[in-house]
């Protein structure tokens, strides 16, 4: 692949959804899925777009670009034509495409930025926020032009697992601020795309116990609000090691055979390393066991030991791609 590309697989069949929704406690790599993610399912040639709400410009440090705007820019192309394009979703910037969509404020709605009163509604009213951040990504979920959808598909790098129910449950957050008018209808047309079949949403989680353990809560909840969950997406993992233990004389004989050192304080230290790692991989088969009984589809990345740069992401997106 040229610099700057991303997986040329046909993602299209493995990922059916329109909009995906990508969640999973902090720290387990979410963004950098979403991100392949939004690479995999260009790489047959389609439009995508890739959406943050957190303003933590995780986007454009994975792809080493300037911070992103309110604004569709394009970040990523592949071989077959695809593209991705990425957008920063700012919650008062979403509030005064909204006033000037509906009310028709225009510089009016500048000015009651100026004044701080943008701040104020959306600090004050952390339900009107997300029903703002979602609002603009159903809009890019159905815009179209021509007849067409402008996006083939929209990635969502969501926030994570502890408020994932809540930021999607945006029907119960606008009935708090409007009982009727654009608001409500605009929450209701939300909420009936997140709970349709064009919406999955994934989790992505580490073989550890906290984070296995909010993947299980956060199914929960979204089962619980009839929204749809996709895959399960278990990052940094190692493969699956067949059960056994390691004596002492084996090891001894082991560093012998290399020409190590054999005496009894590096036999004993090894010991106790090898036995840590075999109760830690014990522990990754148990957690795998706890996923599998979701009944989800699963997808397992490797661990990159090198770390994350664009050749690391593009392999990502290839094993995404080439997911059964």
């Amino acid at each position: 692949m040229r610099a700057g590309e991303g997986s040329d697989g046909r993602a299209g069949a493995a990922w059916p959804a329109r909009l995906h929704v990508v969640t999973g406690k902090g720290g387990t790599g979410k963004t950098t899925v979403a991100a392949a993610l939004a690479l995999a399912l260009a790489g047959d040639g389609r439009r995508v777009l890739l959406v943050e709400v957190e303003g933590r410009q995780g986007i454009a440090q994975l792809f080493g670009t300037d911070p992103l705007p309110y604004a569709e820019r394009p970040i990523a192309t592949t071989a077959a034509g695809g593209e991705v394009r990425a957008l920063a979703v700012d919650a008062e910037e979403a509030l005064l495409e909204y006033l000037d969509m509906f009310y028709k404020l225009g510089a009016a709605g500048k000015a009651l930025r100026k004044f701080g009163a943008i701040d104020f509604a959306t600090t004050i009213a952390p339900g009107l926020r997300d029903v703002l951040l979602t609002g603009k990504v159903k809009e890019a979920t159905t815009r179209t032009a021509d007849r067409r959808r402008v996006y083939d598909a929209v990635v969502l790098d969501a926030p994570p697992t502890g408020r994932i129910g809540r930021f999607l449950n945006v029907t119960a957050e606008a009935a708090r601020l409007a009982k009727v008018g654009p608001i409500k209808n605009q929450s209701e047309g939300v909420a009936a795309l997140l709970r349709s079949p064009i919406t999955a949403v994934h989790v992505v989680t580490l073989l550890e116990e906290m984070p296995v353990q909010e993947t299980l809560d956060a199914i929960g909840e979204l089962t619980a609000l009839r929204i749809p969950v996709g895959r399960v997406i278990v990052n940094g993992a190692r493969p699956p090691q067949p059960a056994g233990r390691i004596t002492q004389p084996e090891l001894r004989r082991g560093l012998a055979a290399a020409g190590l050192p054999t005496d009894r304080a590096t036999v004993s230290g090894l010991h106790t390393e090898a036995r840590d790692q075999l109760v830690r991989r014990a522990l990754e088969e148990s957690l795998r066991a706890d996923l599998a009984e979701l009944g989800l589809p699963q997808v397992e990345l490797p661990l990159l030991p090198e770390g994350m740069d664009r050749a690391g992401l593009n392999a990502l997106a290839g094993l995404l791609a080439a997911a059964d």
